[in-house]
């Protein structure tokens, strides 16, 4: 499963209606993916939505020491390849974050994200959690 921004937003804040479902959904996968794009955009999301820095700070901390989870780094190739991926869907509103996951989701033959992101069915895959 790949762990994206919203997912995570939701399992961090227990006070998000789809915090139970979140926790529920992370504990019970075989396998967790996410890409350091996605932990940029959830410290800047829970900044925005007032979640304690120090508190979002250690939760990323422990999601790139998590042996259980592994942290992809975006590197230039990948990087244009989202910018292209970008230019080839102008009809859609995906973010470089969302074409970033759905690259590194179609090369590692993941179909489900942990997201609220209904750009990740847009791209075919499987979105876990409902807005």
């Amino acid at each position: 499963m790949l762990l994206d921004t919203s997912g995570l937003y939701c399992f961090l804040d227990a006070g998000d209606a789809r915090h139970r479902e979140a926790v529920s959904l992370l504990d019970s996968a075989s396998s967790r993916e996410t890409h350091n794009y996605v932990l940029a955009e959830l410290i800047a999301l829970c900044g925005v939505r007032g979640i304690n820095r120090r508190v979002t700070l250690e939760f990323v901390g422990e999601l790139m020491n998590a042996p259980d989870l592994v942290v992809g780094w975006v590197d230039e190739g990948l990087h244009r390849s989202a910018l292209e991926l970008l230019r080839q869907r102008p009809d859609k509103s995906y973010s470089l974050c969302d074409a970033v996951s759905f690259l590194l989701m179609r090369r590692r033959g993941i179909t489900d994200a942990l997201t609220t992101d209904r750009h990740f069915e847009q791209e075919g895959f499987v979105r876990l959690l409902r807005p």
